[in-house]
């Protein structure tokens, strides 16, 4: 696993081993052990994730009343606050270049099974379009499993490759059975448990912008973990959750729990219902990645408690909508 530097960037130290880069079905299965309920990649017992923060740094995008991204504000067009203070910012910049550590989520369960090939063809032209050489990204693919088809790499070809592996996985338990007494399908979806994995497992050593985008219908079925776990673990590792929302009617979709993890973390919901909308979204996930602004500042509240402290980016200007991360975990002694 390949970690890089980013000055005055939050650090966070994981135990986590080394997984085989383009591992098929598997290779990031999780097991439960006895004492607890939420999964892991190996079968011994991981260690907390301990986070030391002295600066906070917070990536913002910024759009107009027209939904157009703004590029060109000055460091005195922002104000930040910190559970309703304000914070001096010391540290300010426009990032259009700085390297992302991305991971690409893929729902592959059967409520998807109609969007594959088009999820495969956008997520390709994604990379290759947002993909630069400092830049890396995996590919993870969950259902009732959750599978590393791609460990961190730059070479978007072995990535390719690897979302062109996903497949639908549909056992046999979860088609209806047929009768007179048809009974209801088991679905199986480990949405929160694939957030958790990914961002703990693989994004918590990894440093500077990072973020998850995921095509999924957000609907979760049998996940160890749960929603506000998988968001801890998010905001726990700075990462940015970005959801390209599925709908398929007849199987539905979760609004609310991709609302909430996008919007925590500082991305967003998009709503895809057919080809060119995914295209769109990814095109509009792509242009923001590509365009943020780095605000940091050391923060007023010098405890060391632990808690979650809530943060607010505004914009001097009018008709201005920040996207931004609402908050971070304060360091523990």
């Amino acid at each position: 696993m390949r970690t890089r530097s980013v000055l005055c960037f939050v650090c966070v130290t994981v135990l986590a081993g080394m997984m085989c880069a383009g591992a098929l079905r598997g290779a990031l299965a999780y097991a439960t052990p006895p004492s607890s309920g939420v999964p892991t990649a190996f079968q011994e017992p991981q260690q907390p994730i301990r986070v030391s923060v002295d600066l906070v740094n917070l990536f913002a995008t910024v759009r107009d009343g027209k939904k157009r991204i703004v590029p060109n504000l000055e460091q005195a067009d922002f104000r930040v606050l910190e559970d309703g203070v304000e914070q001096k910012i010391t540290n300010f910049s426009r990032e259009t270049s700085l390297p992302i550590t991305m991971g690409l989520l893929m729902d592959t369960s059967g409520s998807i099974q109609n969007l594959l090939a088009a999820e495969q063809e956008a997520a390709s032209r994604f990379l290759q379009q947002v993909m630069r050489p400092s830049d890396l990204a995996m590919v993870i693919s969950f259902d009732t499993d959750v599978d590393l088809l791609a460990d961190f790499t730059s070479d978007r070809g072995r990535l390719e490759r690897a979302i062109e592996r996903a497949r639908i996985n549909a056992p046999q338990s979860s088609v209806a059975v047929q009768g007179p007494f048809p009974t209801v399908a088991r679905r199986s979806t480990a949405f929160y448990d694939a957030i958790y994995l990914a961002c703990r497992e693989k994004l918590s050593s990894e440093a500077g912008r990072k973020s998850v985008v995921i095509l999924t219908d957000a609907a979760d079925y049998g996940s160890k973990v749960r929603l506000e776990e998988a968001l801890e673990t998010a905001q726990r590792t700075d990462t940015v959750i970005h959801i390209l929302l599925v709908h398929d009617p007849r199987f539905g979709s979760d609004w609310g729990a991709a609302r909430k993890l996008a919007e925590e973390t500082g991305g967003r919901v998009i709503e895809v219902q057919n080809e060119k909308d995914l295209k769109k979204a990814f095109d509009q996930i792509s242009e923001e990645l590509r365009t943020q602004y780095t605000l940091g500042y050391y923060s007023s509240n010098t405890a060391r408690d632990g808690k979650f402290r809530k943060v607010k980016i505004e914009v001097t200007k009018p008709d201005m909508k920040v996207l931004a991360r609402k908050g971070y975990y304060a360091p523990r002694n």
